[in-house]
């Protein structure tokens, strides 16, 4: 007599299908290892969508991700060339020699760039040939982590000197035939301990420059504003902003000086932590009017904006690792995809701070959106953006938003440049069900575990005594 075929047991099933969801969930990072490491694929994946072709060559300054001081390779600190239809012209590798960080770049008039990075605890800045790629001079400046310095007056530097110990942070002007500082202007002097951030990044000052003779423009991100500090009566003569008042900004980058034809004295911000590029116009001491803005939904923390002659604004979208340049309607004619974390920006033909019409003075106003873009959509952080377009307008919706911040701000550290982003949630979720699957054996199994742990003691004891 034939005995009956059993069922296969449940606990199989239960196994096999909970197996099967891991590996569907990892398999397409796998994959995409595996053609990495086949086709050596340039990690840096440099490329362009192009509308309108740019006028002459852009510089970007690209600061790339390391950790604790060690560089990586594959996220490299670099400088890149773009010509005016998106071809790589060069690329300038900091990973190669000191620099650690590549932060502010500048077009020097003799065709030169001005270098800022960091280096171990120092400050590196020197003129760079781009031909030959050589240093024409280099100065160490024993400061850390210093974003911006410009040359003035010739042959002396302006910088913007954050992180210094005992809340010391402050603008200082270097002289380099002497090699002494000549004028220094220190922000406790002037604001009290309450305002800003941490004591070891109280101001975050990230940009300063020379607006007029003697008239020097800082952005102390900390403070959510900008200053125009005036070096012979050492006042504050224009502010915009105020910290914590995060309607108006909110941790900005590098602002950019323009005025009227009226002469109405007005600001370009990269409002980062608002994900726009905002324009204000100064209609008193005190009274500022936003007369533009850009992004919101479509920038992830710029942190550089650059008005150009054209009336167009170019962006540095440091999340979505890339630079664009926008119509006043906010629609991208050109776009260049310049992983890791993209700083600054310059058109080189420009030369630096180039300036160009107000919005007021190209007859645009308002709050737009990013039209146009083909880069960024399902690259790079695209799990952020489905996340904001899925929760917009649930209840959920703040909570969402903050949750799509911290995943683009943080996965770009720790994701593999071999991985997607969709692969890298895949990943954790993959590595996600292998605990629970795990932890779920160990309390199945949790009989014959505690027995085995019996035996095992039992064992141990008997030998020792």
């Amino acid at each position: 007599m034939n005995r009956p075929s059993r069922p296969f047991p449940r606990r199989w099933v239960v196994r096999g299908a909970v197996a099967l969801l891991a590996l569907l969930l990892v398999a397409p990072a796998g994959f995409s290892g595996v053609t990495y490491l086949a086709t050596a694929e340039d990690p840096s994946n440099l490329r362009a969508a192009v509308d309108e072709p740019a006028n002459g060559t852009t510089i970007i300054s690209i600061q790339g991700f390391h950790f604790q001081g060690m560089a990586n390779e594959n996220k490299p600190a670099r400088l890149v060339a773009v010509g005016p239809r998106g071809e790589v012209e060069w690329v300038h590798d900091g990973s190669g020699f000191d620099a650690q960080w590549f932060y502010d770049v500048d077009p020097l008039d003799n065709g030169n760039l001005l270098v800022t990075a960091t280096a171990e605890g120092e400050t590196l800045v020197y003129e760079l040939d781009p031909e030959t790629q050589e240093r024409v001079w280099t100065e160490r400046l024993p400061v850390r982590d210093t974003h911006d310095v410009d040359l003035i007056n010739g042959d002396q530097l302006l910088v913007a000197n954050m992180r210094q110990p005992a809340k010391g942070d402050r603008v200082f002007v270097y002289d380099r035939p002497s090699g002494e500082i000549v004028w220094e202007w220190t922000f406790a002097d002037h604001y009290p301990d309450s305002v800003g951030g941490p004591s070891n990044d109280w101001t975050h000052l990230n940009d300063v420059d020379k607006i007029d003779d003697g008239l020097y423009l800082a952005s102390p991100r900390n403070f959510d504003q900008v200053i125009a500090i005036n070096r012979s009566t050492n006042e504050v003569e224009m502010r915009l902003g105020g910290d914590d008042d995060h309607d108006l900004l909110y941790e900005q980058h590098n602002p950019q000086y323009l005025e009227g034809e009226n002469g109405t004295p007005t600001l370009l911000v990269a409002d980062s932590e608002n994900d726009r590029v905002v324009e204000y116009a100064r209609e008193s001491r005190e009274n500022w009017t936003r007369t533009w803005s850009v992004g919101t939904r479509g920038l992830n923390w710029p942190r550089d904006a650059d008005r150009l002659p054209n009336g167009n604004t170019l962006v540095v979208d440091t999340m979505n690792h890339r630079v664009v340049e926008l119509t006043p309607e906010g629609e991208v004619v050109w776009e260049f995809h310049a992983p890791w974390a993209p700083y600054d920006v310059e058109r080189m033909a420009l030369g630096d701070e180039p300036g160009g019409p107000t919005m007021r003075d190209a007859g645009e106003a308002g709050d737009h959106d990013l039209s146009g873009s083909s880069l960024s959509v399902g690259e790079g952080e695209s799990v952020s953006f489905w996340i904001e377009k899925t929760f917009e307008g649930t209840a959920v919706e703040s909570q969402a938003f903050a949750f799509a911040r911290t995943w683009a701000h943080v996965t770009p550290w720790i994701r593999p440049v071999w991985m997607t982003s969709w692969e890298f949630l895949g990943v954790l979720f993959g590595l996600g069900v292998l605990v629970l699957w795990g932890l779920g054996e160990a309390v199945y199994q949790r009989r014959r575990i505690r027995k085995g742990i019996s035996g095992v003691i039992d064992r141990v004891q008997r030998s020792v005594e």
